[in-house]
This record gives structure tokens, sequence and C-alpha cells, in this order.
């Protein structure tokens, strides 16, 4: 029997069947005889469907179905996909436009299935698109990140989606008025592709008389709801499976067009249908990340503590509300808006703007990497203004740990934290202090270090649900989360052995079927691990209870008379020490089954808030504009760690995400609002010889809001690394004359930054 202890570093099960081949991902699974959908798309950003004739492709050899906006309408489908809203200052709601599934009367971005072509090849299908005759009148596109330009929808007059705002501006701004020193700094935050390693797809079939839809998204449930929303089905009428997902980071958490498109397919032909997207239509069609422009106020007394922090931000929607677009730049920005500092006053304002682009939504942290990234470089800048130490001056308006449980002014409690402790770990594995000599080097570098101090709030369902049911030998734990590459079948396996002394090769995770698992949370807002394993941990205690009740009455004793350590069951005044499986065989042999399912919901009041300090150093040649990142530490605060190895690589992957859009990735659109990257010849995603060596370690308190004391560590690592980075390149190009130093930094661009402040001097 192979039993680990707590916090161990288990390499991960799942990666034996993913190294060599044998994952099932979404395109391996397919039925036989499946047919293959294909989307005709907008290749005009806003215009006028003037006319749409699909009967020469209908005839067109191959061909199965061929459906319009108007053919899923005569359907009886209802049109119009998901997408939250926020109250705006007034007491409205945000704008609501309809995002049809394929589109309707307009286009109005780049990319916008317009048509769906169902074959039985590939080549059929793309060749029954050649001949659809689709015409569209231009009409005035719209890409600046600003109010204004002709309307794309009815709804949003001059392009406004939202005015929304939170705390007290009239306080803010008197406080502000009054502070000893004011520093204000505009921080645009670049668009990006997520760029998953498995672009999106899904299949759909019916099985007897059922629609099911398996799709690589981050949960079953939701879509489900959706499927059964859009068709008008019942519960017992739809199954959604999640099978191997290479790759979600928020990306896949929505609904798409396609998904209902494919599954009206299945339904109208009673046939299996398949679509798989390329990696170009997925640029052009996968909701974006970040894209929107802040500008940040710090107000300080004379003795430099803060005294008002105001934030006001432009946040670009794309052409269409997404599922969580609005609520991304606003709700989700302003859980941790005033970060890891004692802030007396502080608010925010957004303007959400349409424009002629791909919709925008969740990517890794979903609004608090884009607060973070704010307020850590308003804070750099103050340092500069005031021409003090940063880090001094963090540490002098860190929350100390005699203030926690701290309420921020967004109304958010925070449980615990000792930063300054952090720093002092962060610092020293940076050695900050040797960084002066290494400055002072006579080569013609120039030489930055940059720190970020973060906090993160995790999001999503408090709420989720766990199974345990033996198997013989073996215990199958069902769980609510959806893996996307973050080693869920390690970690859930451990934890289960952990806690009950199973086996860990006598586990088998369950995950991704909405048949076998009624109601789950997914995937998102580094939720798994505090509620999946709290989950699992009320469903041990379940069967604890019921075991413990089992072997008194069969040993004829006390209920309080029976103990379990973890590992065995004791009976008082007997040496009865069975294991939880042997209680399993026992009570399977005395023919009680209904003992060995176990189940149990749970519902977290409060979530945790992982924090953590990152530190950059880099140099830039000035010749070229190349800058390498000689050293990234990263100390991070998680609480109490299952698998400290998996912890470690989530916050690889997450600072290689964060660093990749600080050095590399940068959407352009041309003033037609046409994608001008939309390839890897023209979007850079991160290679290796462009990261460092991270130096990671943690340093943990225990957090008060789960019975584990775990905290989230999905999406710390991004969170912290777009401000480590930009604060690291400000400081290496400052003394040269370089005043706004913005991402991405492309040896191009900090070649023009260095060539326009020479000019400029």
């Amino acid at each position: 029997m192979e039993k680990f202890g707590k916090s161990q570093p288990v390499k991960r099960f799942e990666d034996q069947r993913f190294l060599t081949g044998a994952g099932q991902y979404v395109d391996d699974i397919v039925p036989d005889g499946a047919l293959v959908a294909f989307f005709l798309r907008s290749n005009a950003a806003h215009g006028l469907i003037a006319s749409l004739d699909l009967e020469v492709a209908r005839a067109m050899p191959g061909v199965a179905l061929v459906v319009g906006a108007v053919d899923l309408e005569l359907a009886g489908v209802k049109m119009g996909l998901a997408g939250s809203t926020v109250k705006n200052r007034d007491g409205t709601r945000g704008a609501a436009p309809v995002r049809p599934m394929l589109a309707q009367t307009h286009v109005r971005h780049v990319g916008e299935a317009v048509v769906m072509i169902v074959a039985d090849t590939m080549d059929h299908a793309r060749d029954a698109a050649e001949v659809i005759d689709l015409d569209i009148d231009d009409q005035p596109v719209y890409v600046d990140l600003a109010i204004g330009g002709e309307a794309i929808h009815p709804e949003a007059p001059k392009n406004h989606a939202f005015d929304w705002a939170l705390g007290d501006l009239d306080a803010v701004q008197t406080a502000i008025d009054t502070a000893a020193h004011v520093i204000r700094v505009d921080v645009p935050d670049n668009r990006i592709i997520c760029n998953a390693m498995e672009p999106r797809g899904c299949f759909a079939e019916l099985t007897n008389g059922r629609l099911h839809v398996a799709v690589n998204g981050q949960g079953v449930w939701a879509p489900k709801e959706d499927l059964m929303h859009h068709f008008g089905l019942t519960s017992d009428e739809v199954r959604v499976t999640n099978p191997d997902v290479g790759g979600g980071f928020g990306m896949k958490a929505m609904r798409y067009p396609e998904t209902f498109c494919v599954a009206h397919a299945a339904r109208v032909l009673d046939r299996p249908v398949r679509w798989m997207s390329d990696r170009t239509e997925a640029m052009l069609t996968d909701n974006a990340g970040r894209d929107l422009l802040t500008t940040a106020t710090l107000a300080f007394d004379a003795d430099h503590r803060i005294v008002a922090y105001h934030v006001d931000t432009v946040a670009n929607m794309g052409a269409y509300n997404s599922q969580f677009a609005q609520g991304i730049q606003t709700e989700l920005f302003s859980k941790v808006l005033t970060g890891v500092y004692d802030m007396p006053v502080a608010a925010m304002q957004v303007q959400g703007v349409y424009t002629n682009t791909t919709p925008v939504d969740a990517y890794r942290g979903a609004g608090r990497p884009e607060a973070m990234f704010v307020l850590e470089r308003a804070m750099d800048q103050a340092a500069r203004d005031l021409g003090v130490d940063g880090f001094v001056l963090r540490r002098k308006n860190f929350i100390t740990p005699s203030q926690f449980p701290y309420t921020t002014v967004a109304g958010v409690a925070y449980d615990v934290g000792e930063f300054s402790a952090l720093l002092d770990v962060a610092m020293a594995g940076a050695d900050v202090a040797g960084f002066d000599a290494r400055r002072a080097q006579p080569d013609g570098k120039l030489r930055g270090i940059g720190l970020s101090f973060y906090i993160e709030s995790i999001l999503g369902d408090p709420t989720e649900t766990s199974r345990i049911v033996f198997e013989n030998d073996h215990a199958a734990i069902y769980v609510g989360t959806q893996s996307n590459g973050q080693g869920h079948e390690t970690v859930y396996a451990q934890f289960l052995s952990d806690q009950t002394g199973i086996p860990v090769d006598h586990i088998r995770v369950v995950q991704g079927d909405s048949d076998l698992i009624p109601i789950g949370g997914g995937t998102g807002g580094s939720r798994s691990v505090t509620v999946q394993n709290t989950a699992t941990l009320s469903t041990v205690d379940a069967i604890v209870t019921s075991f413990s009740a089992f072997l008194a009455k069969a040993e004829g004793v006390s209920v309080k008379d029976v103990q379990f350590d973890h590992e065995q069951f004791r009976v008082a005044g007997s040496n009865l020490t069975p294991t939880m499986v042997e209680v399993a065989d026992m009570i399977r042999q005395a023919k009680q089954v209904d003992l060995l399912d176990q189940s149990a919901t749970i519902k977290l009041d409060s979530r945790s808030f992982p924090n953590g300090a990152h530190i950059a150093e880099v140099e830039v040649d000035p010749d070229t504009g190349v800058v390498e990142i000689v050293k990234y530490t990263v100390v991070d605060d998680f609480g109490n760690l299952i698998n400290p190895m998996l912890v470690e690589g989530q916050v690889h992957g997450g600072v290689v995400q964060g660093l990749g859009q600080a050095l590399t990735e940068r959407v352009v659109y041309d003033e037609d609002g046409q994608l001008l990257t939309a390839t890897f010849m023209d979007y850079a995603m991160p290679r290796a010889d462009d990261m460092p060596m991270i130096d990671f370690s943690t340093r943990g308190t225990a957090s008060l809001y789960n019975p584990m004391g775990m905290k989230g560590c999905g999406e710390a690592g991004t969170v912290g690394a777009l401000a480590a980075i930009t604060n690291a390149m400000t400081d290496a190009l400052w003394d040269a004359g370089v005043r706004n130093a913005h991402m991405p930094f492309t040896p191009h661009r900090v070649w023009q930054m260095l060539k326009d402040a020479r000019a400029a001097a």
C-alpha cells in the first residue's frame, strides 16, 4: 500500500497517459460516422447583411445541412446568448444587446459566425461555403477604447455599455484635495488572446432520443442549463460531458455559438456532428482578455501613508457582452481594489465600451491581475515621485497582522496575512541588497528591479458536492469541478488517501459528466482546491459516521467506542483495527450496500485570499531593445498545501502567462477592425528562451475560511507578474529618460521608447 503524508510533492498520475498520447480529448472521442461542421464567418468588422442565399450550398455534394439564423429561429431555438450586466450608477442596468448564435441582420466583428455548414468531410463543407452568396454592406467601424463613435448597438448610444462605480467618490476627492502628496499614473493593459494548447471544440449526438454534447469546457452544469434553455428541453433530455481538456484559463468557461449550432444540427439530422476550431479561427472568435485603460490616483499624507485611492477605467467589451464581461473589470476588479494596503477611503469608476472586435471576458485571474497591475504600478510611480524606496513605501502601508480580520473599503473581508514577513523572504531570495552592485556593471546594459505585491480573491460558486462510492477494493470519488490541466486527478486522490488511508492507486476520480454528477460548480476563479476538498472532507465525515455505527452494532459496543485515525478504525476493548476498505468489504458482505455510497454538499461562507510577492530583475540591451529576465523570485502564501509540486507548477504557468503578456503578446486591430495578429507568425506567444528560471517558495498562513486552511493557487502567478516585470522595466529605462514604459516590451517597442527618449532629451 502506497501512503502519502500531507503536503507531499507527488508527481501527477494523469501525466503518464497525457505524455504517451493516450489523452482522451474531445476530438479523440468523436463517434464513428460523425459529420463535420464548418462556419462561414464575417470578413467585415461591421456591416448590414444585405443578402444571404444558401440554396446553392445546400445542393452541393456531401452537404447534409446548411443553417442560418432564420433556420434556427424557425426551429424555435432561443437565439440570444447569455451575457451578464452590472448596475449603472443611476440604478439602471448596463446595456444588454442580443448576441445571436448566428448573425441575424448585422455582423459586428470579423469572425462572427453567419452560417453553419454540416457535411461528410471538411473539404465538402468548405466547398459549400465558397458558393454561399453573402453580401454585407459596410457600416462605420469603431475600435477606439473610449466612449464615442456611431453606435454598434441601438441599446448603447456612443457605444457606452455601462457606467459603474464603487465607494464614496466625494470622500475620496476631498482626501485627494487635502493630501500632502498626490500621484497619478495612466496604466494601459493590452488585449491578449488565450491560445490554449487545445482549441475549442465539441461534438453532439442523440442517444436514445437524448441530446449528448461533449465540449472541452470548464464544467458541465452551466452548459447543460443553457442547452435546456435554448432548445426548450428538460433535464432528463440533456447530457453534457467534458473529456480531457487541454487548457481553459477562463476562456473555455463560457458558452459560444458553435456549441449550440452543432447541437441543433445533431437534433435535426439525428447523426453525430463534430466541430473543432483551427488556430486562426480561435484567434478571431475566442473571448479575448484584458484590454482596458486606467488612470490611478494615490494620495499620501506627509508621512507617506496612503489617505485615498481612486481608479478610473475604460474597459473594452468587444462587440457583445460575453458571459461575464461587464462584471470582470467592475465587481471582480473591486474584490482586491486596495490590495494589501491599509486605505481609509477608495473609489473606482468604470465605463464599458463596445467596439467592433472579438468579445472580451475572463482570462487567467479575471479582474484581479488587472487590479493588482494598476495598484502596483501606482505604488511604483509613487515611490519615484516621492523619492523613497518602493519596498519601504509598501511596507509602511501594509495591513498589519494585528488588523486581521480586515474589511476593505470595498466590503471584502480578508481573514489572515503576514505581508511584511513574506516580503522579507522575497527580498532575501531575490538578493535585493546586492542589486546596486549588479546594476553598476560596466557592460552598457540597462538594469532594473521591480516588485509587485499582490492579493487574490478566490471566486466562483461557493457551493460544491462530493460523492464517494466503494467498489470492491477501490473507491470512486465524484467531483463537481473539471480539470483543464491542473492535476485534479492527483490532488483529489491524494487528499482522499490522506484522509482515509485508502491507497491512492485504489482511488478513481470521476469528473465531467452531468449524468454521473447531478450538480457542481465547475472550475474557475481558483476555487477548486478549497471547495472540492472541503466537500470531500464532509463526505469522509459522513463515511466515518456510517462505518462507525456499523462497526459498533457488529461488535455490540457504543458508537463512541469506535474511533478512526485517518487510516484505521479502532474499537475499544477489541484488537479489531480494520481499514476503511476492509470495513467496506464487511458492509458489502452484510448486504448493507447503501452505506457504500456517501455524498455531501457544502457551501463556504467566505473565500480565501492568496497573496505574495513577485520580484523581477531585468537587463536591457539599449542597442537592440532585447529584454532578458535574469532573475525572477516568487514567495506566495497559499495557506496549507496538499501537493507543493503541483502548486509550484501552477505558479510557474501563471507567471509565464503574465510575462507573455508583458513581453511578447499584443493584439492589433487596424482602423477597419481587421485583426492583424491572427496567426502565430504575427502573435508572439512566449517561448522557453523568453522565460527565466523561477525561484519559488511559500510562507503560508492558514486560511480561517475553510477547515483545511487552504487557499487557491491557479491564478496567482499571473496576478503578480504583470506589475513585477513592468516595474522592473520602468526601473531599467528610467535613467535613459523613458517615463512611460508600457507593455508589451518587445525589442522593437523598447528600442523605440529609448529612441524617443533620446530625441526628447
